[in-house]
């Protein structure tokens, strides 16, 4: 392997651009990006003569808030048909090129060939690579595994580690916890998070059992946990699940997380086709997050449980539904990118300094071209992404 080239810094970094969404627009066409950090908005801001700075002429492109993507298997998910069905590892090219600047790895069915230990080593990988990562503590089974022993200790001691997930209800493949147990674990994440001035939300994966949402409606309903602590994902896993995740959303005044399923099948639904739905049904937009689950699996059984086959989730479908929602005008354009921006980073407690390009947040923009292709994605500032750059 040839060793990376020596990255060229400067103190500062201006973006000139055609329009800026803020995620609302802006009467502004220039981010001056210093230390990491969005230092101003303005138009033709003009710099002294002699200071060190780089200058990007993006005039044709429109920047946004870098994406976030709250649901990566970082480490491949994947092994429901044994080791040779290890899905494989994502790459900080394969975030950074679909204008994803932030992203949060999980564990999912395989907790035993792949461990929390693992997945930190390569959320750090990913950091030094210039991708924002981040991870759950846990995996589909209860009681989930840790880094520490303890989830309050993960919490508190790991930077990295904002929540729990992702915990399995409603499948076959998860533990079956009991109600309790539910309780126990949201409970231990709710006090860590406090413990460490996280938000410290428990990403449940959602199967499609019968038993549905009932195990966090009843969270929701018979403690004093809030609702802002949980997040169901795959709730557009077929239509009765989505159906009650609209109520859900209502009753609880509580936020669900679709997943872009590159293949819904014939009982699931697109990611476009779940928020559309959602809208119709009355949850406010700002409840509505969506996630790719890139580099899962999407395992298929039998009637009796039986592994028959499997694909590897990619993070394509995330981008092309959320375009889609634009181009058909299911949503104008500052609220669209709630799904990918500011309504997940306020569901992860990064609101305030992620979501938004705003004077003292992350420089994490992503330029994205009239057909809403991202074309370049920054981070902290720090270009890691540009299309006119790949080879091929």
């Amino acid at each position: 392997m040839m060793p990376a080239e020596p990255r060229e810094d400067r103190l500062l970094t201006l973006l000139r651009v055609g329009s800026i969404f803020a995620p609302e627009p802006l009467e502004a066409t220039d981010i001056l990006i210093a230390d990491g950090r969005i230092a101003a908005l303005g138009r033709d801001i003009a710099i002294p003569t002699g200071w060190s700075i780089q200058v990007v002429e993006a005039r044709h492109l429109i920047a946004v808030p870098a994406f976030i993507d709250q649901h990566v298997h970082v480490t491949g998910g994947g092994g429901e048909g044994g080791c040779g069905t290890r899905c494989p590892e994502i790459t900080a090219h394969e975030i950074a090129s679909m204008g994803i600047g932030t992203v949060v790895g999980v564990l999912g069915t395989d907790s035993i060939s792949r461990s929390p230990a693992d997945l930190l080593a390569k959320v750090r990988g990913l950091g030094a690579e210039g991708i924002s990562a981040f991870m759950y503590t846990g995996a589909y089974r209860v009681p989930p595994p840790t880094l520490t022993g303890d989830i309050q200790r993960d919490l508190a001691w790991i930077p990295e580690v904002i929540g729990l997930g992702e915990i399995a209800i409603s499948d076959h493949r998860s533990s079956q916890p009991r109600q309790d147990e539910i309780e126990r674990i949201v409970s231990d994440t709710r006090i860590g998070a406090m413990l460490a001035d996280k938000r410290g939300i428990c990403h449940f994966h959602i199967g499609d059992g019968k038993r549905g949402l009932e195990p966090l409606r009843r969270l929701l309903s018979e403690t004093e946990i809030p609702a802002d602590q949980v997040i169901p994902t795959h709730v557009n896993r077929n239509h009765s699940l989505l159906e009650e995740a609209a109520d859900y959303a209502l009753t609880f005044n509580a936020s669900v997380d679709v997943t872009a399923f590159d293949d819904a099948g014939d009982d699931g639904l697109t990611g476009f086709d779940a928020v559309s739905r959602l809208l119709a049904r009355g949850v406010p937009v700002a409840r509505i997050t969506m996630s790719s689950d890139c580099n899962g699996s999407l395992p298929e059984f039998d009637a009796q449980g039986a592994y028959i086959g499997m694909r590897v989730a990619r993070n394509t479908a995330l981008i092309a539904d959320w375009q889609r929602l634009v181009r058909e005008g299911v949503l104008p354009m500052e609220q669209a990118l709630g799904l990918l921006s500011g309504n997940v980073a306020r569901v992860l407690g990064l609101h305030d300094r992620k979501g938004r390009l705003a004077i003292g947040f992350d420089a994490d923009v992503t330029l994205l071209d009239s057909e809403l292709q991202p074309q370049q994605t920054f981070v902290a500032g720090q270009c890691i992404y540009d299309s006119s750059k790949v080879e091929g």
